[in-house]
């Protein structure tokens, strides 16, 4: 799905993918900068755990965000695409300042929400400036290129990564998350290959980019983010090589952010200048 208009005099809302395991019983850093964003005291945040099969994850990401002292919660568990254009829902959806998609299985959130009028909603209220977040599964589903799966491994091999439509917030990036903890850094690059044009962003567990209105994805977490930029790829193997074969690929530009660097999504800048602040 391609992403939503922004209105005239509207600005986009921050697109939040976390990289799953994120720390929810500590400093829980990158879900108290989201709760902010949505409002803080007067948040009022829209928890779908679609992607779970686990009965009560709705209920635990709902006591956590009361926890964080959240104006309002309320769970939304989409269990069949009838589910995606129930009133009760939308109205929900429409009210909320801030969405946020659990983990579990993207393509269980994908099947069911794909084509509905609560996915169009939500790409809809983005561009109009709700926020957005979303951990593990819930990351992938936020662009409208997702790796469905794929296999674990450095080096990117022909067949080695699935791709399917995502929710379609942007057609910017291509997440993939658990990055170094389950090796996927060649599954990320197979993926970039298909499609040169997204760029990939791998995102190391307890660590998001939280991606703002000016496309600049800043990352907060105690783990890294693998920025894997194409555009300036000058060969690739892709359309020769058959299943299972090493892709050769030229031309890669890779950065690897911790908390405090950016990059920006349009220039396809990397910028350490806050941390070089945070030194001084």
């Amino acid at each position: 799905m391609c992403p939503s208009r922004i209105p005239d005099g509207k600005q986009r809302g921050w697109i939040v993918p976390i990289g799953g395991a994120e720390d929810k019983e500590s400093r829980r850093q990158i879900l108290k900068r989201f709760v902010k964003l949505c409002g803080g005291r007067d948040a009022e945040i829209v928890i779908i755990p679609t992607a779970s099969r686990k009965l009560d994850t709705g209920a635990r990401y709902q006591d956590l965000f009361e926890r964080l002292e959240v104006g309002h919660s309320t769970i939304v568990d989409f269990a069949t695409r009838e589910d995606g254009q129930r009133d009760e829902y939308l109205r929900a959806i429409e009210n909320a300042s801030g969405v946020f998609f659990t983990g579990g299985n993207q393509l269980r959130i994908s099947t069911i929400l794909g084509g509905t009028a609560a996915a169009k909603l939500i790409r809809n209220r983005n561009a109009q400036g709700m926020h957005v977040a979303g951990t593990s599964a819930g990351a992938s589903i936020l662009s409208e290129h997702m790796i469905a799966f794929g296999k674990e491994g450095s080096s990117p091999r022909a067949g080695s990564v699935r791709l399917a439509p995502g929710l379609g917030l942007t057609n910017r990036f291509i997440i993939d998350q658990h990055f170094r903890q389950r090796d996927r850094l060649g599954r990320l690059v197979a993926a970039l290959a298909y499609n040169p044009f997204a760029i990939g962003i791998g995102l190391d567990e307890d660590t998001a980019a939280f991606i703002g209105p000016d496309e600049t994805h800043e990352v907060e977490g105690t783990g890294g983010v693998t920025v894997v930029d194409a555009s300036r790829v000058s060969f690739s193997s892709v359309d020769a090589v058959t299943e299972g074969q090493p892709i050769c690929i030229l031309g890669l530009i890779v950065h690897v952010l911790t908390a405090g660097a950016t990059f920006n999504l349009h220039t396809r800048q990397a910028s350490s200048t806050a941390l070089v602040q945070l030194r001084d």
